[in-house]
């Protein structure tokens, strides 16, 4: 739900957008501002409502979006685009910095750092305190190398990638969509032709890559996912694990999402989080030994306590 802040955000830069431009479409507008184009018209209305001091006391701002097209004048007052705040400065500094790791062409990243940091003075230099560190491993930046390749010939990949949950390689066909980064991690994100579907590989579990001589070929319907809040995605189809830990198993409760967490003394706790597939679950308690004991659901904590015999009668 967008609130009345951000909508007035919004509006005072979706204006001088127009007016900077002339002319500019409803379908470009709305794209560009992330937004419907229903949303983008209810904002053209609530502009109307608008009255400025200038260039006359109370003089509205005129404008239409007949055609699919929208102008914008009488508006000269709020034309020009708005300055960022200290804060604003430092933070879209530390996300440029970050953007600047990513393993690719980096010289448009640092020529806009350079602008802003020369348009913002002094503002900017908290920014220039912190440390940007990627986890990425050390094979990462030639793999991002040739995927900007194939994002920029509109070619197709094959990866041979591992798949972590289920301690497996894999061999498949991927068009690509995008690079990002994800907490630290850079990732391809791609319509993946063995799945049918859209997926993220991160870089540094791709154990093979080859630009194949076909064009990429994304259907219209694939959708880029929405990172903003993490990667995991609950899903009813989830199961739920419980899960108890020792005082030296707690950070397992801050590496991964989980839906509740209570103390139970002495430093332990007890973890509840959901996961569409168990046998990461397995291997993660199994390696945790005694510091760790899965109490739910049923059918894991057997299949966990099995292995763990097993393994220990290799011992016998």
């Amino acid at each position: 739900m967008v609130t009345s802040a951000e909508r007035l955000r919004r509006l005072l830069a979706l204006v001088p957008y127009v007016v900077s431009r002339k002319a500019v479409g409803l379908t470009e507008t709305a794209t560009a501002f992330g937004m419907s184009e229903r949303e983008l018209i209810d904002d053209l209305n609530l502009a109307w409502c608008v009255e400025l001091r200038a260039p006359e006391p109370y003089c509205p701002i005129d404008l239409s979006y007949e055609g699919g097209e929208i102008t914008v004048s009488q508006a000269e007052s709020i034309a020009r685009p708005l300055r960022l705040a200290a804060d604003e400065a430092s933070a879209l500094l530390v996300a440029l910095r970050m953007l600047a790791e990513v393993p690719a062409d980096g010289s448009a990243v640092a020529r806009l750092i350079a602008k802003i940091e020369t348009a913002a003075g002094a503002s900017a230099a908290p920014s220039a305190q912190l440390a940007i560190k990627m986890t990425d491993g050390p094979n990462v930046r030639g793999v991002a190398a040739k995927v900007t390749e194939a994002l920029a010939a509109g070619k197709r990949l094959h990866l041979s990638y591992y798949v972590q949950s289920r301690d497996e390689a894999t061999e498949r066909d991927v068009d690509p969509m995008r690079l990002l980064v994800v907490e630290g991690r850079t990732y391809l994100e791609g319509w993946c032709r063995r799945a049918e579907g859209v997926r993220l590989f991160r870089l540094d579990r791709v154990l093979d890559l080859t630009v194949l001589d076909v064009p990429k070929s994304v259907p219209e319907a694939a959708e880029q996912r929405d990172v903003d809040a993490g990667l995991f995605r609950p899903s009813d189809a989830d199961t739920y694990v419980e899960i108890e830990l020792a005082a030296d198993a707690r950070w397992v409760a801050e590496y991964y999402p989980c839906e509740s967490v209570t103390e139970l003394g002495e430093g332990r706790l007890r973890a509840v989080l959901r996961t569409p597939d168990t046998t990461w679950v397995r291997r993660l308690a199994l390696r945790l030994g005694e510091d760790a004991r899965v109490t739910s659901p049923a059918a894991l904590a057997e299949s966990v306590r099995a292995a763990a015999a097993a393994a220990l009668a290799l011992y016998a």
